[in-house]
């Protein structure tokens, strides 16, 4: 997978004067049905999430209060994508190096997922996800 597929995708966004409504919507916002959800918050200053690249599973990340960064990196390119409105989220495809960083005081980051956690689906290890990328 090219990291040219990894994406800010806009959500609907509904204003109101009594305070805007965003949904997302399994294969129709987003590319895959969404199988968890799980949140970030009250990361420390200076501290990195992350640090890992997934076999199958896609993602969806959405910065819901505060900013903060994804770095995303192919094994060939890297991209920094600064994070910040809860309309926007980003797109992560599989076979994607992925860090977080650069959180915001109260930040809170939901990520949408197509499957359920498998701990055999990751890459923890750069070099070993170095190899897969390349013997594939």
């Amino acid at each position: 997978m090219s990291i040219e597929r990894c994406q800010i995708l806009e959500l609907p966004k509904i204003q109101d004067p009594r305070g805007n409504l965003t949904f997302v919507e399994s294969n129709n916002h987003i590319p895959f049905n969404i199988a968890r959800v799980y949140y970030l918050y009250d990361v420390p200053g200076g501290s990195e999430r992350g640090g890992h690249a997934h076999k199958e599973l896609h993602q969806f990340i959405i910065a819901m209060s505060g900013s903060f960064d994804v770095v995303l990196d192919d094994g060939q390119d890297k991209k920094r994508v600064h994070m910040s409105r809860s309309y926007n989220g980003l797109y992560v495809c599989p076979m994607i190096w992925r860090e977080l960083d650069n959180f915001s005081s109260g930040s809170v980051c939901m990520v949408l997922a197509s499957t359920k956690y498998e701990e055999s689906d990751y890459y923890r290890d750069y070099a070993e996800f170095m190899r897969a990328r390349w013997c594939k």
